[in-house]
Order: structure tokens, then C-alpha cells, then sequence
């Protein structure tokens, strides 16, 4: 069973993340990054690749897709705020670019 993320392993976790573009969600305990891809068919195309590890690791982004950019917000929704998932979740969708 997940749990919240302590202050040291939040600072573990999560300092490496906010170097390649995710950042605190305003208010709330959540990640949020926003990509951009040249086009829709590699938004979408990445979106399926993500999905596919969401699914594996039962642990679903919430996200928004227009054209070619991709908002996603990351936080464990049955613990109210970040987790190790999350974090986990986060650095796989960054390696599938």
C-alpha cells in the first residue's frame, strides 16, 4: 500500500522531476506538467504508450489533450495527495519521449 510522501522522500523524489518540467499543482498536493509534441498523432501516440504503464501499474494520470499538447496531473487519488507512484509514473512518461 502507497502512503504520502514524507518531506524526505518527497525532496528524494520529486527535486529530480522539477528539472525536467513538472511542477507543484497549484493548491492542491498534485504534479502537473504540460508536453508539447510536433503534432497530434505523436501526442496521441505518446498518450497510448503512457496509458499502457498507467494500466500496468493501475495508476491513471488525469490529462487533457488539444491538438498537439498534453497537460497531465499526477497525484494518488485514494490518498489525497503525492505518492511514490506518482513520482514512478512521472519519470516513465518523461523516458517515453
Amino acid at each position: 500500500m502507497s502512503e504520502i510522501l514524507s518531506d524526505e522522500a518527497r525532496h528524494l523524489l520529486l527535486e529530480p522531476l522539477f528539472k525536467t518540467g513538472w511542477a507543484l499543482a497549484e493548491g492542491r498536493d498534485a504534479l502537473v506538467k504540460t508536453y508539447e509534441f510536433e503534432n497530434f498523432v505523436e501526442a496521441f501516440g505518446w498518450m497510448t504508450r503512457a496509458a499502457m504503464w498507467a494500466e500496468k501499474w493501475d495508476h491513471h494520470p488525469d490529462w487533457h489533450n488539444v491538438y498537439k499538447t498534453v497537460k497531465v496531473e499526477l497525484w494518488s487519488h485514494d490518498l489525497g495527495g503525492l505518492s511514490a507512484r506518482d513520482a514512478k509514473l512521472a519519470r516513465k512518461m518523461d523516458s517515453l519521449l
